[in-house]
């Protein structure tokens, strides 16, 4: 009997570990935690949100939402997990005795009718409760994305309500003041967090381990190069639940140092591929623009806490919202296998549908992204929904620019072949010329000509062009020159 060992609300459980395709929702459920519910099974309305606890650089650890829908149960072995039922005990219907302040105000502004997707809210705004950046900024207004009390309303982009409308929700989260210095979870994040512990688990024909080191986890790719690796289970976790994958082993890498690095040197910026999200979008705090803008229109905060550039980019997918953005700032990747390591310009790394260059064996240890950047930047992400969706298009540019000339440029695409690609006859349209309306409508002409895209359900073929063109003059009038000063605006 394999020990499986998890802390639930404070209560700590050994149990023999569950199967692979059992994921924490349906284990918290089964183990009679039923605040959590299923509404997507893919990580889109939040229903199934619950926290754990993830370590900070500085050693202290920090409460992090995740979807519960989408983390096999026992990848969390060892971890620490708080849901809805974890965070307040009352007494009973009308009484706010012993309810958590974020129950509280969800409760008193009439922030549910059915309740399906409460508990989901709930621990949602319950980390941004704890967020340690989280300030009240004295004297400041509520503003439509962010509260006075320095509550950022894209925690919550990810939760989803069909009843109770968004107001009072908004209301709640923005009533919410600091933690009490004696809160037992504000407390805990005070210390660090418990590491993933090394596991290997074998049950109804699926095989899954927890590495100790890159060094192990390298050998056993090797030997069985068809693993699935598992980051963040943004897109595992899709396949398990709705095409009902059963992969034959698993091999999770969300922990391993070497590929959570973390560079900043002169000449080059070093992402891990492990890394998720939103801990880069922290830790960069805005020092690479390009990313800056990407971060926010990625999924949401939800994702953001479990997904990672290297799965993203690791699925070989079309629309994945990073390619063109790592496209755009001429990003290369480290990839690593028992034979050593080599280094691709991304440019290269696409071969073909859902297809790139990594051989048998091979994963994505690091991004890197040549220093210094270039001054003039956009991402640009087309899609039905302005957060939370799967782009139709999406273009980055980066634009250096000197005299008024195009010096340097690159143009990342996504959406409209069967890889994301650089605009490289936009590129040559571009370099050298003048920065002119004349020159973007060249450029533009170019980014059309030189696409393939598709009808699918999100998008015709006609309108991917056109969205193509419109991104090109979008990108001139936001950098336009200035017609009074005679410089680049």
């Amino acid at each position: 009997m394999v020990s499986f060992r998890i802390t639930v609300n404070g209560q700590t459980r050994e149990e023999t570990a569950p199967p692979v395709r059992l994921n924490l929702l349906d284990w918290l459920r089964e183990n009679g935690l039923t605040g959590a519910k299923e509404g997507c099974a893919e990580g889109e309305c939040g229903a199934c949100a619950v926290m754990v606890a993830r370590p900070d650089p500085d050693g202290t650890s920090r409460w992090t939402s995740v979807n519960a829908c989408l983390i096999p149960a026992v990848a969390c072995n060892g971890q620490e997990i708080v849901t809805s039922e974890g965070l307040g005990t009352g007494p009973g219907p009308g009484s706010f005795e012993d309810l958590h302040p974020v129950q509280q105000e969800m409760a008193y502004r009439g922030g549910s009718q059915c309740g399906f997707c409460t508990p989901g809210f709930i621990c949602s705004m319950a980390a941004e409760y704890y967020r340690p950046e989280r300030k009240a900024v004295p004297s400041a207004r509520d503003t439509e994305e962010e509260g006075a009390n320095g509550f950022d309303l894209h925690a919550l982009s990810g939760n989803l309500c069909r009843c109770t409308g968004y107001r009072p929700i908004k209301d709640a989260a923005y009533a919410l003041g600091a933690p009490d210095t004696e809160d037992p979870l504000f407390q805990r994040q005070s210390t660090s967090a418990p590491r993933p512990a090394p596991t290997e688990v074998t049950a109804e024909a699926s095989t899954f381990v927890r590495p100790a080191d890159l060094a192990e986890l390298s050998e056993r790719l090797e030997a069985h190069p068809d693993a699935v690796l598992l980051a963040g289970a943004t897109d595992v976790g899709v396949e398990t639940n709705i095409r009902h994958t059963r992969p034959e082993t698993v091999f999770a890498i969300d922990h391993l140092e070497e590929l959570r690095t973390f560079r900043l040197e002169e000449d080059y910026a070093e992402l891990g591929a492990a890394i998720t999200l939103s801990e880069l979008e922290r830790r960069l705090d805005g020092r690479i623009p390009l990313l800056a803008q990407l971060f926010p229109q990625f999924a949401s905060r939800l994702i953001r806490n479990s997904a990672t550039l290297g799965g993203n980019l690791g699925t070989g997918s079309p629309i994945g919202d990073s390619a063109p953005v790592l496209l755009a700032l001429d990003a290369s990747l480290v990839l690593h296998s028992t034979a050593g390591e080599r280094t691709v310009p991304l440019s290269e790394y696409f071969t073909g549908y859902r297809k790139t260059v990594r051989q048998p064996g091979e994963l994505i240890r690091a991004v890197r992204i040549p220093l210094p950047l270039a001054q003039k930047t956009a991402f640009y992400k087309v899609a039905k929904r302005r957060f939370d969706d799967i782009s139709s298009v999406s273009t980055a540019f980066a634009v250096q620019l000197d005299d008024g000339r195009v010096s340097s440029i690159r143009i990342g695409m996504g959406g409209v072949a069967a890889t994301p690609i650089r605009a490289l006859a936009a590129e040559e349209a571009l370099l050298g010329q003048p920065w002119t309306e004349e020159t973007a409508r060249t450029a533009s002409a170019a980014m059309t000509a030189e696409s393939t895209p598709m009808d699918d359900h999100r998008a015709s073929s006609r309108y991917r062009s056109a969205m193509l063109e419109q991104s090109m003059m979008r990108f001139f009038a936001q950098y336009r020159p200035s017609e009074l000063s005679g410089v680049i605006s």
